[in-house]
């Protein structure tokens, strides 16, 4: 039924007022409208008195599955485009130079049928830093009454034109399609890209789900260069055919009231051009037909992992979100407790985890995806195991859907929503812009995917025909496979083998899906009811003039320390017990860290059947070795929490070790560990740049060698001896007492009853500290068909805790965001993964550029250090308001508000657990920030990151790729060598509207040393060639030789060929100027030996003065 219009506002020139009041939680204070503008965009418009940080997100409902079927990926290009600048605003950085100005930032992705643009920055263009009071009230948050205070409406200029009018600038086309094509190659290791591309590519050809969404340089440059498509002309006609208004919904949140957010928004997003376009859909358009149910999949993947997956073609739901029948169904077939299908296997030693689910594909397609991670074991019993799964659709099928069930599930829901806590503005915006895609009361877009309304049984019954022998495929994922894999995927390469189900086991699959009670298993019943359901929900609210900035200590004894804190702003039934049982023991060795980690695993397995109710109650536990010793965490609605707590105190102190389970964890814990070796590059490298300053440390290959004579007598010995002498470490934050909380310490204290011990002996968290230098160390990946490099570049400063350092480093970290961004990652287009910032280690405070690139780690080091020798100018020219910009979007950035009860609770047990206690650090941040000079910052740049700096202590970690490209290179022929490059060249050239033919081309270039990297060479043939074309301007010809050595630095890597460097050059560019040579860390047992040792952690603050201590009588 199409929706009708509340009233059009008097004099707002047609704006239609689509809802006023929206269903929401209870303590959501923000004001909501939804409005159509006369275009028939529609917006959300939230204010929120209380936010420090204003965002807006445009959902367009247009994705990958409208990509033409020889131009894969357009859609996700043309999301890359529209940052490169407009009309109104030309520049290709200058967004995002806006929003970082304000410590904001931007973002996108596309999906399958959406394209989402979403940015952040401060809600004020003024400090946020109070001048009289660590905490800045209600009344003293500046409040923007104008355009030009406003940061956001700023933001919302430039990012409408995204919309209106946008460039898609030639000249960045070819970098933002590299760009495009270096995010690609991130994910071709990756097993969740490969495994969802090969269900794609193996799915209905008749369903866009088939395509290949990303795209690459190949398909997306060079092929349609190749058949004479003009690329820019392609992206262009793709963005005027679907970026529609009455496609587009607009979320835009502020400070600002309800009426200013719609002028604005009808004032910038009118000129939206409307087509009128239908909304996407692909009804009677199932994602596998005749021809792809009723098989099976073996495919190897790149970790080792076990995975059995059972896609099954499903109903689309969209329209039934009152009831959403595939969550009854999900709730029961991917239960944990007792009587669940994991329970069973389980039991059987055949798999480690299970769940299933409902997947929406677009309006019209779903599937219902049933998932088991396998043991060993279990890969071999796959086929009983898909027996027992269908043996449990019968027994769903064979009674009618329980409302109980249904209404508990419910009463879950509700109070999940009705306590809902807020979430950061950007996630706001974008998850809401995406939901307003759905066909939801306007009323309802806050909670109509969060509640379930009313019980369906007739639905769940039409959900549970489609879980049929007949309606599904089968998809084994393993290294090792009952059958030879014979084909590979077209975009990654995945091994594979595709084929029907065979008759005969077909036949078993139907007789198991009509089984009796009598022909299943006993163990398998449905779930009792849920005892962790929380009844006591009271919250007893007090306001206070500001809220507490720290805990309070209520016990300070030798063996227990208790800090706790009432809530006191966010008003929610939840709470948080952190409980760090400190012990030198479990990390003094590999072997002993190894060790505490399968003790760790062996509990949580135990506890799977129990803890399950919990989590479905909102109710969470987790234990984790660290540093100290174990962290055990109790999180959720505070009701049954101390049940849980003791059941995970009584587990850890008596846990029986039996020798099935035992087999099992440590074979799953050493294919995590080994794993971890084929994570992205970027995912690994921070490991060894944590390891290499730290006074103790264990890399996973370091405790993976110990792992495998570990047995269970080993755990059965060891964890006794680990809990023997501790020192206990309580947080309490929440919707709790202090009765509660030292109650709690005494429930830890009791249950587990440890010696003391003795702070002497307690871990200490120091670090080594870097010298004055220059060093790398370098570490080779071992996935040899990764092509990625990665390096981890990083000058430590000082320690964290010197207040006027930590300040300047903040501020730099702020000032060089979007300049390295800009100059490495999208001028450069050294990877698709560029990132600068702090980092903080214990007590040393570092700055860190982390760059992965099929580029080699010394041209990345290279490029960084140009650019940082090159930033010293940015500093001397840049202005003062610019600089004052800078200082006001950290301050504010320091200052922002906590969302919710998990930031503070998270924020305390930082400050508890680093023993400095530092509960006031973001205000003391700020006092040293207001008074900074550009002065202090030059002074500061030249001391630590200049290059030429005798200063400067750097160290970076190199991550070094087998498959490089330019071992590629070494086994390609010089002939296929010069085609392909004469191809790139011919494909750069068309865009400059200069002609080239390749074949030509390719002779000319027979006389120069290519694979030896000879740029100039290549230019002097080149242009040669062109010249003696007529058709070729000269005036052309003059300008595209200009541009050749930069056009080469790019192409040239992609074939594997590295440019010759002349005197003091590095690839791009003159090498900087260094002070210090680059020493290479080859022993590094007696590097670390050489090294001094920072000083251990310096409490801020007595402790006595956090103290409010019981009585004693």
């Amino acid at each position: 039924m199409a929706e009708q219009p509340l009233h059009s506002d008097v004099g707002s020139g047609g704006v239609q007022r689509l809802a006023d009041k929206l269903e929401k939680p209870l303590l959501d204070n923000r004001s909501y409208r939804v409005v159509k503008l006369s275009n028939e965009l529609e917006a959300l418009l939230i204010h929120d008195p209380d936010t420090d940080k204003a965002s807006a997100a445009m959902d367009i409902n247009v994705g990958s599955f409208s990509d033409a079927e020889d131009l894969p990926g357009m859609a996700h290009a043309v999301e890359h485009l529209l940052f490169m600048g407009t009309e109104k605003y030309p520049g290709e950085n200058d967004y995002n130079q806006y929003l970082t100005k304000y410590g904001g930032y931007s973002n996108a992705f596309t999906v399958s049928t959406s394209t989402n643009y979403y940015f952040e920055l401060s809600a004020s263009a003024t400090s946020n830093s109070p001048s009289t009071s660590l905490n800045a009230s209600k009344e003293s948050l500046p409040v923007p009454v104008s355009k030009g205070q406003s940061p956001l409406y700023g933001g919302l200029d430039r990012f409408a034109q995204f919309f209106v009018r946008p460039l898609f600038l030639e000249d960045v086309l070819d970098r933002e399609l590299r760009a495009v094509d270096s995010e690609n190659k991130k994910n071709l290791q990756s097993d969740n890209w490969r495994m969802m591309q090969l269900n794609k590519s193996l799915s209905s050809k008749k369903h866009p789900f088939h395509k290949f969404s990303t795209g690459n340089y190949k398909v997306l440059h060079d092929d349609p260069i190749e058949r004479g498509v003009k690329i820019r002309e392609a992206f262009m006609g793709f963005y005027n055919k679907h970026y529609s208004a009455n496609r587009m919904k607009l979320v835009v949140l502020g400070r600002e009231n309800l009426d200013t957010l719609q002028e604005w928004t009808k004032e910038l997003f009118s000129d939206v051009p409307n087509q009128d376009l239908e909304k996407l859909r692909w009804d009677g358009m199932p994602v596998y037909g005749m021809d792809e149910v009723g098989t099976q999949i073996f495919t190897k993947p790149v970790m080792d992992r076990r995975t059995l997956d059972m896609y099954f073609t499903y109903p689309d739901e969209e329209d039934q979100w009152e009831s959403q029948p595939s969550r009854y169904l999900s709730h029961l077939l991917g239960h944990e407790g007792p009587g669940s299908i994991l329970a069973y296997l389980k039991a059987k030693g055949w798999c480690n985890g299970f769940s299933a689910g409902g997947s929406p594909v677009c309006p019209g397609s779903a599937f219902f995806m049933v998932q088991a991670q396998l043991t060993a074991e279990g890969l071999k019993h796959y086929k009983e195991i898909i027996k027992i799964i269908f043996n449990y659709v019968a027994m769903l099928k064979q009674e009618p859907p329980h409302k109980w069930i249904f209404e508990e599930m419910s009463k879950l829901q509700e109070v999940d929503f009705k306590y809902q806590e807020k979430i950061p503005a950007s996630r706001t915006t974008s998850m809401l812009s995406g939901t307003m895609q759905k066909p939801l009361p306007r009323e309802k877009l806050l909670s109509g995917q969060s509640l379930i309304r009313k019980f369906n049984p007739e639905g769940i019954q039409r959900g549970l025909s489609h879980l049929d022998p007949d309606n599904f495929r089968i998809v084994l994922i393993s290294q090792e496979l009952p059958v030879e894999t014979d084909q590979k995927e077209q975009w990654y390469g995945t091994e594979y083998k595709y084929e029907k189900i065979p008759e005969d086991f077909m036949k078993e699959l139907k007789k198991a899906a009509k089984a009796s009670a009598s022909e299943r298993p006993s163990e398998l019943h449905l779930p009792g009811k849920n005892e962790f359901v929380p009844q006591r929900l009271d919250v007893e609210k007090k306001e206070v003039a500001e809220p507490s900035l720290a805990p309070a200590l209520i016990r300070n004894t030798d063996g227990v320390r208790v800090w706790f804190k009432k809530d006191d702003q966010f008003w929610v039934p939840r709470a948080t017990i952190h409980v760090s049982l400190r012990t030198p023991l479990h990390n003094a060795s590999p072997l002993n860290a190894m060790t505490a980690q399968l003790y760790k695993e062996l509990v949580e397995d135990s506890l799977i059947e129990y803890s399950y109710d919990a989590e479905l109650a909102g109710l969470e536990y987790s234990i984790a070795p660290t540093t100290d010793g174990l962290d055990v965490v109790v999180s959720g609605y505070n009701d049954k929490m101390p049940v849980l707590l003791e059941k995970v105190l009584l587990t850890m102190r008596d846990l029986e070790v039996k020798q099935e389970r035992f087999d099992v964890i440590k074979e799953r814990v050493g294919r995590g560990f080994r794993n971890l070796e084929y994570t992205e590059p970027f995912r690994q490298i921070g490991t060894y740049s944590r390891w290499i300053v730290k006074e103790k440390g264990w890399l996973p290959e370091q405790m993976l060698e110990d792992l495998e004579g570990l047995t269970s007598q080993d755990i059965r010995v060891f964890y006794p001896q680990m809990l023997k002498q501790m020192h206990i470490e309580l947080l309490v934050h929440g919707n709790m007492y202090k009765e509660d909380a030292l109650r709690t310490a005494d429930l830890v204290y009791n249950t587990l009853k440890p010696i003391r011990l003795p702070p002497a002996q307690w871990p200490t968290r120091r670090m080594l500290v870097p010298q004055p230098g220059d060093y790398a160390y370098q570490k080779t990946l071992k996935n040899q068909d990764n092509v990625n490099h990665c390096i981890d570049y990083y000058m430590a400063v000082g320690a964290n805790i010197d207040r006027a350092t930590r300040a300047k480093l903040l501020l730099f970290a702020q000032m060089t965001s979007e300049p390295c961004f800009d100059q490495l990652r999208t001028k450069e287009q050294l990877g698709y993964v560029v990132s600068s910032g702090t980092t903080f280690q214990g007590p040393l405070a570092s700055y860190r550029v982390l760059i992965q690139s099929e580029k080699d780690c010394g041209f990345l080091e290279g490029r960084i250090e140009a650019w940082l020798s090159g930033y010293e100018q940015v500093l001397r020219e840049m202005p003062g308001d610019e600089f004052e910009s800078y200082k006001t979007g950290l301050i504010n950035k320091r200052l922002e508000k906590l969302k919710n009860l998990g930031q503070e609770t998270g924020r305390f047990w930082h400050h508890v657990t680093s023993e400095v206690f530092d509960f006031e650090l973001v205000h003391r941040d700020v006092e040293h920030i207001e008074p900074l000079t550009m002065d202090d910052m030059l002074e500061f740049y030249r001391t630590f990151f200049d290059p030429k700096s005798a200063t400067r202590s750097k160290v970076a970690i190199h991550m070094i790729a087998q498959a490089s490209a330019e071992a590629i290179a070494e086994k390609t022929d010089p002939a296929e060598q010069r085609k392909k490059l004469a191809e790139a060249l011919t494909g750069v050239l068309s865009q400059l509207s200069l002609q080239a033919d390749v074949a030509a081309l390719t002779e000319r270039l027979e006389k120069v040393d290519i694979a030896g990297g000879d740029t100039d060479g290549i230019v002097s043939a080149v242009g040669t060639y062109l010249k003696e074309d007529p058709s070729n301007k000269p005036e052309q010809v003059d300008g595209a030789m200009e541009q050749a050595p930069a056009v080469l630095a790019q192409i040239l890597p992609q074939l594997g060929i590295k440019a010759k460097k002349g005197e003091g050059e590095v690839e791009g560019g003159k090498a900087p100027e260094k002070k210090n040579k680059t020493v290479f860390i080859e022993d590094v047992k007696a590097w670390k030996a050489g090294l001094p040792l920072s000083a251990g952690p310096k409490a801020a603050r007595e402790l006595s003065e956090f103290e409010e201590l019981e009585s004693k009588l």
